[in-house]
């Protein structure tokens, strides 16, 4: 098929979905603390934070945001990590990172959790066929693991996209630079910071 012909099948990117991400949150407004909820997981005071963890937490800051970043349990998918957090799945911002086939650049697909990128749709919008990017593209351009890959405050800032789907939630949760941290944000901020250009490019995504 031509999604096939593309490099990657939709099973396949399912699979490559990795997020570390939680709850429901209540405040609105922009340069104050939002409220989010639920309370910090055992054990997230005392630990030295990342580099991954700190350049997102600078980002946030910079853009005068003061969201309070928590620690998690790891989430596999996006039905674990809404489970776990008490949020519609489509409430996890997903960052899924794929290779443009021409230009070898890791593009940045920001997705909602209960969705999957639709190849050919989102072909259209990178100009080029679309693969699989590799653990070392990924860390390369970004700067993350795969696991912990943050929508904003990469070392290169891809080309980017941000799912519609998203922008029916007040605040979004997406992983904040590593496996087990998140934070939430409007979801017309994060794709503000994230340099994102607000698309459809998914389909329904049964295995999440």
């Amino acid at each position: 098929s031509g999604r096939q012909a593309m490099g990657l099948s939709w099973g396949k990117l399912c699979g490559l979905i990795r997020v570390a991400s939680m709850g429901v949150a209540a405040s609105r407004g922009l340069g104050r603390t939002l409220a989010c909820a639920p309370p910090p997981g055992p054990g997230s005071k005392g630990k030295k934070m990342s580099k991954s963890l700190k350049r997102v937490r600078a980002t946030l800051e910079a853009a005068g945001v003061t969201t309070e970043i928590r620690e998690t349990a790891l989430a596999r998918t996006a039905v674990d990590a809404a489970t776990a957090l008490g949020c519609e799945v489509d409430q996890i911002a997903k960052s899924i990172v794929l290779r443009g086939e021409n230009s070898g650049a890791a593009l940045l697909f920001i997705t909602a959790g209960g969705q999957q990128v639709d190849l050919t749709r989102a072909a259209a919008l990178a100009g080029e066929p679309l693969g699989k990017a590799d653990a070392a593209l990924i860390r390369a351009q970004t700067g993350f693991a795969i696991g912990g890959v943050a929508p904003l405050g990469h070392i290169t800032p891809p080309r980017a996209w941000f799912d519609r789907n998203l922008l029916k939630f007040p605040l979004v949760w997406a992983a904040a630079g590593t496996p087990h941290h998140v934070f939430c944000l409007e979801p017309q901020k994060m794709a503000q910071l994230s340099g994102a250009q607000i698309s459809d490019f998914t389909a329904f995504c049964q295995v999440m």
